[in-house]
């Protein structure tokens, strides 16, 4: 299209403007929109390709899996110390019944290693005398050595 001539300007500078433009890229290759293509318009523009979104969930999920495996490994090994603490108090509290129900002569005192023993008839003894202390011969089966402790629990030495 060609203007029309403004007031003022001669034929011959209209002359000069008439010559047209044309643009020597073929407008079947021209975008009218480039920013709305799915796909980069340029030979410099970023690469843009289709998300797998297969892939990417199954990388989310290895990366998930993972992730909770080792938190659940942290916690078995929490459950298995707490599980091996609840199995030396249990211990404890078997000596420990075990010691008070036994025949004991003296009253024990925190802090001191004693010794436990069975009599041939089964009933249990408390003692002061350790079994490499008896001599040759040791009248009683020696069951275990156990310290007192300051709650009145029994540690199995």
């Amino acid at each position: 299209m060609v203007p029309e001539p403004a007031e003022g300007m001669s034929s011959a500078n209209m002359e000069a403007k008439k010559e047209v433009f044309i643009n020597p890229i073929d407008k079947d290759k021209v975008a009218e929109n480039p920013h709305l293509l799915p796909y980069a318009h340029t030979v410099g523009g970023a690469l843009i390709e289709p998300i797998d979104r297969g892939k990417v969930k199954g990388r989310a999920m290895a990366a998930m899996y993972e992730q909770t495996d080792r938190q659940l490994a942290q916690l078995r090994e929490q459950i298995e110390l707490l599980a091996r603490q609840a199995k030396v108090i249990h211990d404890r509290i078997a000596i420990s019944e075990e010691i008070y129900l036994s025949e004991m002569n003296f009253e024990p005192l925190h802090g001191h290693t004693y010794h436990l023993y069975r009599r041939s008839n089964g009933r249990s003894v408390l003692s002061m005398i350790g079994p490499d202390e008896w001599g040759t011969r040791m009248p009683m089966d020696f069951v275990a050595s156990a310290r007192l402790l300051a709650d009145h629990t029994w540690e199995v030495l």
